[in-house]
């Protein structure tokens, strides 16, 4: 029996050269991306007329609605929004992000793209507002739930900057996760600590009442079968999987994040750490569709989800770190 293809083989990938013929200019790439938002006719973002007219040399913009006299444009609320790049370049961007399975160091796009590091730093973090943290209702299941710390080794530190008193939390961002089982999806986020409370609560939201949930044997899901079905491995003991309880997707979805951690960006501020985790949920949740297709869903969403320079690194009261890459 011949060995199966590794990864999502049955998915159409798009080749450099594939890209460069889909995209040879911007006026291909705008027709591509109106295609992409407007696939029904050309709406003003605005009113939400069909009504428009085209403006002649496109100035100040290409269309204007002839009901609310607004002018508009297909990057007009959108994260594309007042970006002076063109569209020719974000298209590359969006396939670049759909496809980087273990993420995109924004010094390649700063050099693919030929346009300054800080540019290509805030173009990637405008498209990861377009992948979804998860999905719309609670998972049916059986689902795997487990947590993970995001952070340097204390060993590693400066010892100005050790904490006295150590635990597996302590100076460390915690993620939580929920997979499910049957369609694969995962949801992801940052979350305040590593209790009881938070870590059940995390997971009760996002699984219906019969789910049955598969954790590890830590203390803060023990009692978590008074609410949900609910078995677990003791990870302590070396039991790693017993039968269908096992946590091993989850993990592997930390292992794929924490590659691209150290291989990649080689550092995340806890400030911005959110968008990069939605950013491995969403492109984790989409991975069996072609290539194209996931650059689709990520087009559709940006809409509406405008995202100004000033707005990213202002001080939200978390830790600024240095940027990511």
């Amino acid at each position: 029996m011949g060995k199966k293809a590794p990864g999502r083989a049955h998915r159409k990938a798009i080749s450099i050269m594939e890209l460069n013929d889909m995209f040879p200019d911007d006026a291909t790439a705008e027709k591509w991306f109106e295609a992409q938002r407007w696939p029904d006719g050309i709406y003003c973002p605005e009113c939400g007329s069909l009504n428009h007219a085209v403006c002649k040399n496109r100035k100040p913009m290409p269309y204007r609605c002839r009901d609310c006299r607004a002018h508009f444009s297909v990057r007009k609320g959108t994260a594309m929004q007042d970006s002076k790049l063109g569209l020719r370049k974000w298209a590359i961007a969006f396939y670049l992000m759909a496809s980087g399975i273990k993420g995109t160091a924004s010094m390649k796009v700063h050099r693919d793209l030929k346009i300054p590091q800080k540019t290509a730093w805030f173009l990637m973090q405008r498209i990861r507002e377009g992948f979804e943290a998860g999905v719309g209702k609670p998972f049916p299941g059986p689902v795997e739930a487990d947590e993970t710390f995001i952070g340097g080794k204390e060993k590693n530190k400066h010892a100005s900057k050790r904490h006295r008193k150590w635990s597996p939390s302590e100076g460390k961002a915690i993620v939580a996760g929920v997979r499910d089982r049957p369609s694969k999806q995962i949801s992801a986020a940052v979350v305040e600590r590593a209790n009881k409370e938070t870590l059940q609560g995390f997971v009760l939201d996002r699984t219906e009442e019969t789910t049955t949930v598969y954790t590890d044997d830590g203390s803060p899901y023990r009692s978590l079968g008074k609410k949900r079905p609910h078995e677990s491995v003791d990870h302590k003991a070396g039991e790693y999987a017993r039968g269908d309880v096992t946590t091993n997707g989850m993990e592997a979805f930390w292992s794929l994040f924490k590659r691209s951690y150290h291989g990649t960006f080689h550092k995340l501020s806890q400030k911005h750490l959110d968008r990069y985790i939605r950013e491995f949920a969403g492109r984790q949740n989409i991975r069996d569709l072609d290539t194209i297709d996931m650059m689709r869903v990520l087009v559709r969403g940006v809409i509406g989800k405008r995202l100004r320079y000033r707005d990213l690194i202002a001080d939200n009261g978390l830790q600024s770190g240095a940027r990511a890459s």
